[in-house]
């Protein structure tokens, strides 16, 4: 018996053949890794039981002071619309005599000021949330999610982290567990509960972005594309583990609302500052008095540091631990206290979480060596206003030209004891007083202080001049200069 198969049979017999052969080769793979993957996607809910309960709402409220008019002056004026127009006074308000001619008292209105979010550190009533969500606040409500509502107590807050401490008095709360930063994965999936535009208890997820994100003085931040907006500020981000590794801070938008990135600040930074906060209800960090700046590509190349790192000294303060340590304008401080300096946002963060009065060392790069200085760290304080120049009474000596120096655009002169005592310079150094061509395209202007060519301090305009006669006329000439109070690099290319 024949067996008969028309056009479109021997069709699908054929694909079913194909299929076959390309399933046994194990093309066929990914389609099953895709379904496994699909099976794998995350399921925040047993998450949202578990830590939910911990997250509060943060109300804050302002008391606004009014002067002028009030409550009291609207009904006097109603009544005596009501006389001129009825010929009686408003029904219900008794008829009054002549107001005095009295100043009226100031009257305190409470006003809505905020709503963020927090969370239960502690089952004793300790409430983790932003600086900025309670700064100012005259009054601050936590609400649970059983709907209790508590005055809280501000503990402490520190702007610069942007962490801030509250106390409820309550016991037997739910508590968050805090998780490990440092086993974080970018990519990994995390999810976070507020209340945006002040709808509580809103549960939004997406994965770690980067880590390491500077976007501060003294936080790496956390950046993810979990859906953050205004009154999520202070609320938790949380890993797949159920455990708290930031606090939600900012986000980058052009329009007011979440655009794909959001901040968080990480939970062992914060619990640090916690802890100072519960104890003190301030925060202790320390300081050495130097302004730094980013190494150039350029400049690390040019005076053998091999690559663009640490932190470039471009100013120390007066009697501050950095002066007395040794540290210079023009340093590149490469280690604090054995840790490497990979960018300069490294040194405040190292520097700061250094308990004041604590001995440590630093590593600097200077004119081609590297040298270890003793630093004994201070405390931290508000920056004091810039102190004016007194005013020369020595006639400045009249610019000079040098041969090398003014084929670079250079005209400098000498400094005088004056001037230098002024400037507080050890060293000496050279005045620029006209800077052209070369010169000006490096970026050197008058008034600038030279301090060194080629890693050599010059201390004369002799020297100076010696410095650039035998500098290589085929590679670019490092001037270490001042300008102000601080320090930088210029690279000055002859011939261009």
């Amino acid at each position: 018996m024949m067996l008969r198969i028309d056009r479109n049979g021997f069709r699908s017999l054929f694909y079913a053949a194909v299929l076959a052969i390309v399933s046994s080769a194990g093309t066929l793979a990914p389609v099953t890794s895709v379904h496994a993957q699909t099976r794998t996607l995350p399921d925040f809910t047993d998450l949202v039981d578990q830590v939910g309960p911990a997250v509060v709402n943060i109300r804050t409220i302002e008391k606004v002071v009014q002067r002028g008019g009030s409550g009291g002056e609207m009904d006097e004026e109603m009544q005596e619309f009501f006389r001129r127009f009825f010929g009686q006074p408003m029904p219900g308000v008794p008829r009054q005599g002549p107001r005095p001619n009295r100043p009226q008292q100031p009257q305190e209105e409470e006003r809505p000021r905020g709503v963020g979010s927090g969370f239960i550190l502690t089952p004793d009533g300790y409430v983790m949330t932003n600086a900025h969500v309670v700064q100012d606040a005259s009054e601050v409500l936590v609400t649970l999610t059983d709907k209790r509502e508590f005055k809280a107590k501000l503990i402490g807050a520190d702007k610069r982290t942007d962490v801030a401490v509250v106390k409820i008095d309550a016991t037997g709360l739910p508590a968050v567990k805090v998780g490990e930063v440092s086993r974080l994965r970018v990519g990994e999936w995390v999810m976070a509960i507020g209340s945006p535009f002040g709808l509580e208890n809103t549960v939004t997820a997406g994965i770690v972005s980067a880590k390491q994100r500077d976007t501060g003085d003294y936080l790496p931040f956390i950046q993810t594309d979990v859906a953050i907006n205004p009154g999520n500020s202070g609320g938790p981000l949380i890993n797949m583990r159920g455990e708290v590794i930031g606090i939600n801070s900012q986000i980058y938008s052009r329009s007011g609302g979440f655009m794909g990135i959001s901040f968080s600040i990480p939970i062992d930074e914060a619990i640090r500052v916690s802890d100072q906060l519960r104890v003190s209800g301030r925060v202790s960090r320390g300081r050495i008095g130097v302004q730094i700046d980013q190494v150039s590509k350029e400049v690390a190349e040019s005076i053998g540091l091999g690559s663009a790192k640490g932190a470039l000294v471009r100013g120390v303060e007066v009697g501050s631990p950095g002066e007395k340590a040794g540290i210079e304008p023009g340093d590149i401080i490469t280690s604090f206290d054995g840790k490497p300096i990979e960018k300069p946002s490294d040194l405040p963060r190292l520097v700061g979480n250094t308990k004041p009065g604590t001995k440590s060392s630093v590593s600097v790069f200077r004119r081609g060596n590297s040298r270890d200085l003793d630093v004994t760290i201070a405390e931290i304080e508000p920056d004091a206003p810039a102190k004016r120049p007194a005013e020369r009474e020595e006639q400045p000596i009249k610019p000079s030209a040098p041969a090398v120096a003014k084929s670079m655009g250079l005209a400098v002169s000498e400094l005088t004891d004056v001037q230098r005592k002024e400037l507080k310079l050890k060293n000496g150094g050279v005045k620029i007083d006209a800077a052209t061509d070369a010169a000006a395209r490096a970026g050197l202007r008058e008034g600038d202080i030279v301090l060194a060519i080629n890693n050599q301090e010059v201390h004369s305009v002799p020297e100076l001049e010696a410095a650039l006669a035998k500098a290589d006329k085929k590679k670019s000439v490092r001037v270490l200069f001042r300008r102000g109070d601080w320090a930088q690099y210029a690279l000055l290319r002859s011939g261009r």
